[in-house]
């Protein structure tokens, strides 16, 4: 829509309509986590704006400006937009093989002049709206068919093996759990679901043993004993461990962590905040966040089941199954649950790219209600 049409009554009432249809409980509640993160790395940075809180929140101002724009666009351009964004993200996965950036002994970033990103994230939207473009149109019969799971099952195979070949075990377990969640939603058969699962879980000991690289199979053997090392591989887990016990149920106090505030808890402004904040603010501060990303989760699911389009219920229901397993999988890691493979808590967090992607995803559920009454044909993505 150009500007001049904007200057039309009826286009511009259109565009305050919509504008009016985006979900500001939900995005306050966004709000609400991205300032929790903030005040965190305030409080570890020694009451300091500098590195992170700062940068935290205009990442975060930016990217809510995004939200609020992408949810204008209608589902037709996403429809349409789904298997570029899915081609584009493989071949760039392809480059980081051959041009991208080696550090602390992994390849996953692609400079573009002065800044770098990292690919990966473009293929946790790119396999979501990929797949529920494949799936819109196809009838639940189709859906069921376990021949038809070649297909998919390739798209996300694909993306998943060249991301853990940089080697980066977070991100692939989190895209390929994004995407058999998409094949689930879908309306796959439950007999083959059990079938799957008996599969995967028959084949982690060999993978762990033959098929990880040894800082990875360190990594495991750490989180079933992560005593046996305290001071090497178990380090990050036994700090964190104890920065959670220590802040009981009301905390130790506002930037009176110890773990956080004389740095023996590692990562503490990334991979390891929800720790800091467990610390700091205790059990309570602790079910508090909980609360707000699960007040997230369950507002965009609601957006998803009104969807009067198949592609924009799988599309937000992906979307929100990858922001579940952000939380679900750094949780479980801070808490000694599951082992540390550098999944960040979305928004809560320090990092851009990840913010970045998280907010893109926001966008197209908030797209998905304000255009929650449009059809997608499920051959050119146009509008009935």
């Amino acid at each position: 829509m150009t500007v001049s049409a904007l200057t039309r009554p009826g286009e511009r009432d259109r565009a305050i309509v919509k504008f009016s249809e985006i979900d500001w409980l939900f995005a306050l509640a966004l709000c609400l986590i991205a300032g929790t993160g903030a005040l965190m790395m305030f409080s570890i940075a020694g009451s300091s704006w500098e590195p992170w809180a700062g940068n935290h929140l205009i990442r975060f101002g930016l990217c809510f400006l995004a939200m609020v724009m992408l949810a204008m666009v209608d589902l037709r351009v996403w429809s349409a937009l789904a298997y570029p964004i899915y081609g584009i993200g493989l071949l760039l996965l392809v480059a980081v093989e051959a041009v991208g950036d080696v550090r602390m002994g992994a390849q996953r970033w692609l400079a573009l002049g002065p800044f770098s990103f990292q690919p990966s994230e473009v293929m946790k939207l790119g396999i979501v709206l990929a797949l529920a473009r494949f799936y819109h149109g196809m009838s639940a019969d189709s859906a069921r068919l376990s021949w038809w799971l070649l297909i998919p099952l390739t798209m996300i195979a694909a993306p998943v093996v060249l991301v853990a070949h940089q080697p980066d075990l977070g991100t692939a377990m989190l895209i390929a759990m994004t995407g058999l969640s998409m094949v689930v939603l879908a309306g796959l058969s439950w007999k083959v679901i059990a079938a799957g699962v008996i599969s995967v879980v028959a084949a982690v000991p060999p993978m762990v043993m033959f098929v990880l690289h040894d800082y990875q199979r360190k990594r495991v053997l750490t989180f079933l004993d992560p005593e046996s090392d305290p001071s090497g591989s178990g380090y990050h887990i036994m700090q964190s461990k104890i920065a959670l016990g220590s802040g009981g149920f009301f905390g130790k106090g506002y930037g009176l962590g110890s773990q956080s505030q004389l740095n023996f808890l590692p990562e503490k402004q990334t991979d390891f905040i929800f720790a800091t904040l467990a610390e700091e603010f205790g059990f309570l501060g602790c079910i508090s966040v909980l609360f707000l990303y699960g007040a997230v989760i369950f507002m965009a699911l609601r957006i998803a089941s009104i969807s009067h389009s198949h592609f924009g219920r799988l599309a937000a229901a992906g979307t929100t199954a990858t922001f579940a397993l952000y939380v679900l999988i750094n949780g479980a890691m801070v808490m000694g649950l599951a082992p540390v493979v550098g999944v960040p808590m979305p928004m809560l967090s320090y990092g851009g790219t990840v913010m970045v992607t998280v907010m893109i995803g926001f966008g197209l559920v908030q797209a998905v209600r304000v255009h929650r009454y449009s059809e997608v044909t499920s051959g050119s993505g146009a509008l009935l």
